[in-house]
Formats: C-alpha cells, structure tokens, sequence
C-alpha cells in the first residue's frame, strides 16, 4: 500500500544517510573533513552566513540550525532562503520577497524575484526574466514593516547572484560566471567582468571565499582572491565522492546539500 511504499522510500532515504556518514565521515577533501549535519533528508536548499546556517525543504518550509537540531524558521513557506549581514530574507513559490523580523517573516512589495542573496548590507536578487535588482544598505536595514520596496536594477542579466566583502558573483542560464563590485550603500556596480569556468550556483563567504557548483554537481573554490584582485585567479577543484547541489560557507565551514537532500558539514 501507500503507508508501505512510504516506509520503504524513508528506510532507504535512512540507509543512504548511513551510508554516506560511513562514506564522508573521514573524507578528506582537498583540506577538507566533512561529516553529515543534523538530519533532514528533505532539504533542497542551504545559505550560511552571519553565523547562522539556513535552509528550505521539499515542503517549502524554512528552518535554521539550532545547535544539533534543525528548528523552524517562521510560519511562511519559502522556496528560498538567505542570511548575511543585511538579515533573514526568503522568496516563495509566488515569487514574493520577504523579510524576517520580530519572529516572523512579512511581505514586501515592489519586486518579485526568484532568489535572494542577503549579501554585505545590501540585498541582492534575480527575476524570473533574470533582471538583476539590489536594495542598498540604510533600505534594507530599515525596513520592518510590510511597505514597497525601491529596488535598483544593475544591468546584466543572471539567474543566481551572492555577494561578499569584495563583490558580487553571478551565473547566467548560459552558466556563465561573472563578477562585478556593487556598493552597499548605493547598489552601483563598476562592471561586469566574465570568470573563466562555468557554473549553475555560486556563493560567497563573508571573507571573500567563492565557490561554485557546476551543471554535474562538482565543487570548486577560487583561488588567489585578494583586495588588489578580487576576481582571483584560477578554480581549485574539491573532490566529493557524492554530487553536490548546492553550496555555501561561513566562519571556517562549508555547508554541502548533496542530489539526495543530504547536508554535510566540512572544516
């Protein structure tokens, strides 16, 4: 029956998590040492930063890492999620952009977008038509009640972004990489410079540290990032015995959601 069937599907989902613990637990990747994370075998999206881990699940419910366990995050159901500097921010299944404040996620209006980057200060997104949109600093910091946001378009065209101390980083559906400097406090961007590579996620530390997942679930950082060149120089690859969907690092950790909704935690 139905009940049955469900009992088969989460007793393999619990012996793949097995399994991959065995297979991750002394896995060192490129410097790297991963173990699986606090359970949640339906997770389809993560974002760390500010010292807070994220995520969404197939459900559309959002929830923050609480010390080993994964605790609920607001009562509005999120197709995404970001934390940084500029807060709690989310869009749902409507494409509608919300903010976490006062225990709760609320509504903002102005724009719709598919994905949120709460980046350095500013707040960063991109739209179904991937028109590129940035909410400076003081606006997005202010804001704490349900109003209409001032959104200012930066020119390009991607369809995920992520910003840190250094700039922002973007893929387009050509899975393109590009980066460019966009200011916190105005949202004005120098220019768009295309990366060498290809990519269809890319995230960015709060120190600088960038990686990207490509098209077959491969991770790579960039190496020789610095201030006097903040595109770096090359892309190191970090082998992982499993395909990665989706990436993302703070304080020392990187934060890995594999194909199969498994999150692992490297250091």
């Amino acid at each position: 029956t139905s009940s049955a069937a469900q009992q088969l599907t989460d007793a393999n989902m619990k012996a793949l998590a097995t399994f991959l613990v065995l297979l991750n637990y002394f896995t060192r990747c490129h410097g790297w040492i991963c173990t699986i994370a606090p359970e949640h075998l339906a997770a389809t999206q993560i974002d760390a930063g500010n010292g807070m881990v994220v995520m969404t699940d197939k459900n559309s419910n959002a929830f923050f890492l609480s010390d080993s366990s994964w605790s609920k995050l607001g009562s509005v159901t999120l197709k995404h999620v970001s934390v940084g500097h500029a807060g709690v921010w989310g869009v749902d299944r409507d494409n509608t952009v919300y903010k976490f404040a006062a225990g709760d996620f609320f509504p903002t209006r102005g724009l719709s977008l598919i994905q949120v980057d709460a980046g350095e200060g500013q707040v960063v997104g991109v739209t179904s038509q991937n028109s590129i949109h940035c909410l400076n600093g003081s606006s997005a910091s202010s804001i704490e009640e349900e109003g209409v946001l001032k959104w200012n378009t930066i020119t390009g065209a991607l369809m995920y972004i992520s910003c840190g101390p250094l700039g922002c980083w973007g893929v387009n559906s050509a899975q393109n990489i590009y980066f460019g400097k966009v200011s916190p406090d105005t949202c004005g961007i120098s220019s768009w410079s295309q990366v060498d590579g290809a990519a269809v996620k890319v995230e960015v530390g709060s120190d600088g540290r960038v990686f990207v997942v490509n098209q077959s679930g491969n991770v790579f950082e960039r190496a020789g990032i610095s201030k006097a060149l903040p595109q770096g120089t090359a892309w190191s690859h970090i082998s992982f015995c499993v395909i990665i969907k989706h990436v993302t690092y703070d304080l020392g950790r990187l934060w890995l959601l594999t194909d199969a909704g498994v999150i692992l935690n490297c250091i």
